[in-house]
């Protein structure tokens, strides 16, 4: 069974960075689609990023576009989110998912495909 363990979060000032690390287990990552997630208090969990297994495409949502970016080592079982320039907007608990339904290599697909949840990492971005 594959499990998600999420880490890298903190606290920083507006226009800070910090890099988040999604670290797999149970299964090899190369067959699924990783999600980067983020909710905040009283909001729904929007999907933030995305790659594909190979590694070969990402998404992003407009907010954080140009400022975040996803990656993977796919012989490391890892996946890593660098986030730059960060704004307050950006506090929320960041989870990491597995795309488990549809086709698994890719990002296509709502939150409802995607499961192994981790157990978050708090980003607060605050002066």
């Amino acid at each position: 069974q594959l499990q998600l363990v999420e880490s890298g979060g903190g606290l920083v000032q507006p226009g800070g960075s910090l890099k988040l690390s999604c670290a797999a287990s149970g299964l090899t990552l190369d067959d699924y689609a990783i999600g980067w997630f983020r909710q905040s208090p009283g909001k729904e969990r929007e999907r933030v990023s995305c790659i594909n297994s190979s590694g070969g495409t990402t998404t992003y949502t407009d907010s954080v576009k140009a400022r975040f970016s996803v990656s993977r080592d796919n012989a490391k079982n890892m996946v890593y989110l660098q986030m730059n320039n960060l704004k307050p907007e950006d506090t929320a608990v960041y989870y990491c998912a597995a795309k488990l339904r549809l086709v698994t290599t890719t990002c296509a697909g709502g939150i409802e495909n995607f499961g192994s949840w981790g157990q978050g990492t708090q980003v607060t971005v605050s002066s």
